[in-house]
Parts: structure tokens; C-alpha cells; sequence
């Protein structure tokens, strides 16, 4: 186990994963369909371009899975960046962390999985820091907040669909069948809605592709290279890095509650990846 080299792994993917939020959110004027199916696109040029080399088949096992998980995922990739549209960079990307919540609430109806009482308590603590956001933190905006809460519960369902999925399917064949499908969403949903791209906003979404795909394989790096209960926490300074560059590129102010409501969130989601690592062990 190489912790040191998993560190390094997760800080890239998280700094990788903020720099394409951050452009998402400097792209105010572009539709977020065309968002959607740039974001995919970019990617796709690496998946492809790693499926045919390593002469891994596109087509997986549990088609009907895979499909139903891209949808899923697809969708709650649009949400979310429609919710960027109406909330700081940072408040969103907070929010939207609070699917693995959502995830385990699911697997109770789902998988007839059990939560622990401290997990509970750890999840309490998360809702008020969402609270305490919208509650408190007058920036908070109704319609991103209820944007941002749906993309996190289906984020939550695609954690269970992974689950599911097991160890069947190549990562890659995974992401190439949710790239396919968001970039058919988002190329469906831009007819009608298309504006060209003008200037520096054309390698801006292109790049969102080349982010995410990184942001992707050095996490899944970071996870192959040490145990999940030292890693996963760090996953969560995306939003450290999203704050800075919400705060430096586009100006904006997190007020005490705000930044508050955010400690709240991830501190409740932390302690519940080092909770169920203690089980484990």
C-alpha cells in the first residue's frame, strides 16, 4: 500500500474535478445541454482512445445495468450544473456531496441494507450544514438548492447501480457507456437550444472533458493504490479548491454561515467513510 502516491493521486483528482467546476461556472452563457455534451464529448476521446488500445470491448456484460446507470448518472450530471447556474461554485459542490447520504439511505429500500446508529448521527450532522446553508446563508438560492439536491439523490442511486455492478465490467467500459449517454442527452436536448460557442469558450468546453476524464482515472489511481477509509476523506477537499477558485476567478463571498454550513456537511460525510472503516477492520 502506497499511501504516499495515493495522496498525491486524490489531491490531482480533486484539484482536476475543481478546475472543471470552476469552468462550468465561468460558462454562464452557454446552455448547460451544450455543457452536458461537451463535458461528454471531451471524454470520450480518451475512453475510446483507451478501450481500442487495450482491445477492451465497448460492450459490457449488464447492458441493461449499464445503460440504466448512464441515464441516471447523466441526468444528475445536468442537474447539477444547471444548479452552478443559480449557486456559488463551492455551495454546490458541497451540496452535491451529500449523495453518498442519499446512497445509503437507498440501499435500505433497495438492498435491504442496515444503517448504524452512529451513522445516523454522523448524516444528522451533514443535514444541518445543508440546513444552516439554506436556512441561515441568504445566498443560498431556492431553485439551485433544490437543483443541487436532486442531483445528489440520483448521484446516491448511481453509487448503488456501481454497486451492482460489481467487478463485471472494466471502470472504463463504465464511464464510456455514462459519456455516450450524456453526450446523446445533451446533444438531444441542445436542438433547438444551440448557441455557437464564440472565442475563448470553445477550448473552455473542450477542456471540461479533459478535466473530468483526469479528475476520473487519478482518483480511481488513488483508490486501487491504498484502502478507501484513508483516501475517501480526502476527496472532499474538491471543495477546498472549488472556494478558492470560486472566491479568486469569479469574486465570490462565502459568509461565516456559509463556509459553516459547509464544515457541518463534510465533516458528518467524513466521519461516516472513517466510521465504516473502524467496521470493517
Amino acid at each position: 500500500m502506497d499511501v504516499k502516491n495515493a495522496i498525491k493521486f486524490m489531491i490531482l483528482s480533486t484539484m482536476a474535478f475543481a478546475c472543471m467546476n470552476a469552468v462550468v461556472k465561468y460558462l454562464d452563457n452557454v446552455n448547460t445541454y451544450q455543457i452536458v455534451f461537451f463535458r461528454s464529448l471531451g471524454s470520450l476521446f480518451f475512453t475510446f482512445g483507451y478501450l481500442l488500445k487495450n482491445k477492451i470491448p465497448f460492450i459490457g456484460n449488464k447492458n441493461k445495468l449499464l445503460i440504466l446507470r448512464s441515464i441516471v448518472g447523466a441526468t444528475s450530471m445536468l442537474f447539477f450544473f444547471m444548479s452552478v447556474k443559480y449557486l456559488s461554485v463551492g455551495t454546490a459542490v458541497s451540496l452535491r456531496y451529500t449523495a453518498p447520504i442519499f446512497a445509503a439511505i437507498l440501499a435500505v429500500f433497495i438492498l435491504k441494507e442496515q444503517i448504524k446508529p452512529f451513522q445516523w448521527f454522523f448524516f444528522i450532522i451533514s443535514f444541518i450544514g445543508v440546513l444552516v446553508l439554506k436556512g441561515i446563508d441568504g445566498q443560498v438560492d431556492t431553485i439551485g438548492l433544490v437543483l443541487v439536491i436532486i442531483a445528489a439523490v440520483l448521484s446516491g442511486l448511481v453509487y448503488i447501480m456501481i454497486n451492482q455492478i460489481g467487478q463485471s465490467e472494466h471502470p472504463v467500459v463504465v464511464v464510456n457507456y455514462f459519456m455516450i449517454t450524456a453526450m446523446i442527452l445533451g446533444g438531444v436536448l441542445s436542438i433547438g437550444n444551440w448557441k455557437t460557442p464564440i472565442g475563448i469558450e470553445w477550448p473552455l468546453l473542450l477542456s471540461l472533458g479533459v478535466f473530468g476524464y483526469f479528475g476520473q482515472i487519478y482518483m480511481t489511481k488513488a483508490f486501487q493504490t491504498a484502502s478507501t477509509n484513508i483516501i475517501a476523506p480526502l476527496k472532499y477537499v474538491e471543495v477546498v479548491f472549488t472556494v478558492m477558485l470560486g472566491a479568486a476567478l469569479f469574486g465570490e463571498v462565502y459568509t461565516f454561515w456559509s463556509l459553516f454550513g459547509m464544515v457541518l456537511i463534510i465533516s458528518g460525510l467524513v466521519l461516516n467513510v472513517w466510521y465504516k472503516g473502524t467496521l470493517k477492520q
